[in-house]
């Protein structure tokens, strides 16, 4: 991909973003291979952009969190956003956005997959944020990283702040006498990337599904379901 006429529109629809300034957004882009093999010394790497970038996204996830969870604890709290910041899910994101298709790279990181490492496009996804941050200011680089992140924000938030598996065992214990049982009815994804689909049922009867991307998380969130469905039946 030529540096000076590489086409990053896509890019930007995909990131509901629109850069005044398109070199930061391809310096964001631009590895440290890359750079080593171009005889323009001018041209930059995309690291000091990671390091802002994690620091901008550890903000806005935090300051989400504050907003959405005001009664939960500073632990529950980092524990929500260690799972939201995590490089699993950074390079999920990235790969949505076909980030790796983007990257400008040398030759020897792309002929060893570099495209589809996920420390590399986790901290590619990171100088992104930096380039819309330093680009159109903290606002509009939260609106468009919200966008891209809450989705994970909605699955793992509540399963860090209450065990609903458990209390929907004491509960089915008590009203049924009887404990739920928990059926993986799909999985997707490559196995770097699973995701889980899991039913919970009663009796043989299905009370909801989740996923997650682990059995176990999509167990925390099929369990969130029920109770939220057995409750309402109750008023």
């Amino acid at each position: 991909m030529d540096y000076a006429i590489a086409d990053l529109s896509p890019l930007e629809q995909k990131l509901s973003f629109t850069f005044s300034d398109f070199g930061l957004l391809r310096r964001a882009l631009t590895h440290k291979s890359y750079i080593n093999e171009q005889k323009d010394k001018t041209l930059q790497d995309n690291e000091r952009l990671e390091f802002l970038g994690d620091a901008v996204l550890d903000l806005i996830i935090s300051d989400t969190l504050m907003a959405r969870y005001p009664e939960a604890k500073e632990g529950d709290l980092s524990k929500m956003k260690a799972n939201i910041v995590s490089e699993g899910t950074l390079a999920a994101i990235a790969n949505g956005l076909d980030l790796g298709g983007f990257l400008f790279l040398g030759k020897g990181e792309d002929r060893t997959e570099g495209r589809g490492k996920n420390s590399l496009l986790s901290d590619a996804l990171e100088a992104v944020i930096a380039a819309m941050y330093l680009d159109q200011g903290f606002s509009s680089a939260k609106a468009s990283v919200l966008t891209l992140f809450m989705p994970f924000i909605k699955n793992l938030t509540p399963l860090a702040t209450f065990d609903y598996k458990t209390a929907m065992q004491e509960f089915c214990q008590k009203t049924f006498e009887v404990l739920p049982t928990y059926r993986v009815i799909q999985e997707s994804g490559p196995d770097h990337q699973k995701m889980f689909e899991v039913a919970i049922e009663i009796h043989g009867t299905s009370y909801g599904t989740g996923t997650g991307r682990s059995k176990k998380e999509a167990e925390q969130m099929a369990a969130h379901v029920a109770m939220d469905q057995l409750q309402k039946k109750a008023r």
